[in-house]
């Protein structure tokens, strides 16, 4: 990660412009049926994940396969609008074990966390009689599940549980550490017990206190409907949906995350008090760094859809941002670090959509699933991409290609043959470099090179430079 990073630090270090991003969306796929997930499985494949049961893959051309990986309608319950197959994450040696995760509400209201596993024989496929049960708890109401799941970079597996329902959280499982409702949990599915299909990895922060089950990594959430990691940093970015007044984001570094933290719900909804009965000393709580009010910050708001902090090649624009939505208002919106302040600064952009998930392919870009059409897009900064050309009139094509590629220089670009061509992927490493042979139009064969993106930049002896997105197909 830190290749791909410098990676970008070379492309863009004589770039003496400063350019804002105007985000939008790019359909990539369409027809599903209730998306409510989208997760890669380290390759160029998104897999949605349909509330009513079923796993579909999405193709890098955009194509949709016709047969869905998985369908376990029949395990899951089709009633309640916050039910139903929630949550995915593949194990991080899914190539080899073909392991994957998936959280879902059963047929009898409880959340089921299972292990399913790829088709022996068809990579396109799971089995679906392949089901191991992990890790099982109940639910006293229909509503606030949670549901989300993914993998640190410890290799451990992370669960969001909301706080189990109705409103105001009646029972106060958000606090109550004997329970797994309204926390992230954390477990390890690679080792077992003679009792259960996991472990608790040693190094969970409450593992040696009796009053708190061994399994919580933070609690006093109310309905963490989706979260993830920064894959640069390792921090971790929870989106909690409030009640009546705040929607809240969460954003811990894996050091503080270690130490147990409370993020205050019920006491608390944001950063203002809801119910203080019970409650200690407000230092005890971890407040969000950022999250918006229902009617004070522009058009009503009602639920936050998390999403992933920017770290992919296309839009440098976006690196770092945070991006976020929310269901009722349709705004997709982002939070930016600024080094000046200290804070976090918040942008809306309108769209119109019920946007339930945000997903990350392999590269780090970015994908927002609509859960009224059944779209999937892809985000995209319209002001600049890698895929523009920066400093000159500098074009390639064809692109995709798969044979010759053609460099066309134009007449004005002062490039001769001290001008260096050189091809990356995605990762920084330099796969191939040619220099200019002096003609306007250059061939490059990219024939030997393996399906995929990959940047291109050239370089000329002044200094100009074009960068351009070249995808090998």
């Amino acid at each position: 990660m830190k290749t791909y990073i410098l990676l970008l630090l070379i492309i863009f270090l004589f770039i003496p412009f400063s350019y804002a991003q105007d985000l939008d969306l790019e359909l990539h796929a369409s027809g599903f049926n209730r998306p409510v997930s989208i997760k890669h499985a380290g390759d160029d494949k998104l897999y949605v994940v349909e509330q009513d049961g079923l796993i579909k893959i999405i193709n890098a051309d955009g194509t949709v396969e016709s047969t869905p990986f998985l369908d376990i309608d029949n395990l899951v319950i089709n009633t309640g609008n916050e039910r139903g197959l929630l949550g995915l994450a593949f194990h991080p040696n899914y190539a080899a074990n073909g392991y994957f995760f998936v959280n879902y509400i059963n047929n009898s209201g409880n959340t089921e966390i299972s292990r399913f596993t790829r088709d022996t024989a068809n990579p396109l496929l799971a089995d679906p009689n392949s089901e191991l049960p992990i890790l099982s708890y109940t639910q006293p109401y229909s509503n606030h599940n949670g549901g989300d799941l993914a993998f640190g970079s410890d290799g451990y597996l992370y669960i969001s549980s909301g706080d189990g329902g109705s409103g105001g959280d009646p029972d106060d499982n958000g606090q109550n550490t004997l329970n797994l409702l309204g926390k992230i949990l954390r477990i390890d599915i690679d080792a077992t017990t003679a009792n259960e299909n996991y472990s608790i990895p040693s190094s969970n922060p409450f593992v040696s206190d009796s009053d708190v089950s061994p399994e919580i990594f933070a609690y006093g959430l109310r309905n963490p409907w989706k979260f993830s990691f920064d894959r640069l940093t390792d921090d971790m970015w929870i989106a909690d949906v409030g009640q009546n007044a705040y929607e809240e984001i969460n954003m811990v570094s894996p050091t503080e995350a270690a130490t147990g933290l409370n993020y205050g719900w019920r006491c608390y909804e944001g950063n203002g008090p809801y119910n203080l009965d019970d409650c200690t000393d407000p230092s005890a709580y971890t407040y969000p760094v950022s999250g918006y009010a229902h009617f004070s910050d522009g058009a009503p708001k009602c639920s936050i859809t998390g999403g992933y902090r920017y770290r992919g090649a296309m839009y440098p624009n976006f690196d770092g941002l945070y991006f976020f939505a929310d269901i009722c208002s349709g705004e997709i919106a982002f939070l930016e670090f600024n080094d000046a302040t200290g804070n976090w600064d918040r942008t809306f952009e309108d769209f119109s959509g019920q946007w339930t998930a945000f997903g990350e392919d392999i590269n780090g870009e970015i994908y927002v699933a609509d859960l009224d059409s059944g779209n999937i897009y892809q985000l995209t900064d319209t002001t600049l991409s890698i895929e523009d050309d920066l400093l000159s009139s500098i074009s390639i094509y064809p692109n995709p290609t798969n044979d010759i590629l053609k460099i066309n220089f134009g007449s004005t670009n002062g490039t001769d043959n001290s001008t260096k061509i050189t091809i990356y992927d995605i990762q920084g490493k330099t796969i191939k470099r040619v220099q200019h042979t002096g003609e306007i139009i250059q061939k490059v064969n990219t024939s030997q090179l393996s399906n995929g993106i990959y940047v291109l930049k050239i370089n000329t002896e002044n200094g100009i430079q074009s960068t351009h997105k070249l995808v090998i197909n």
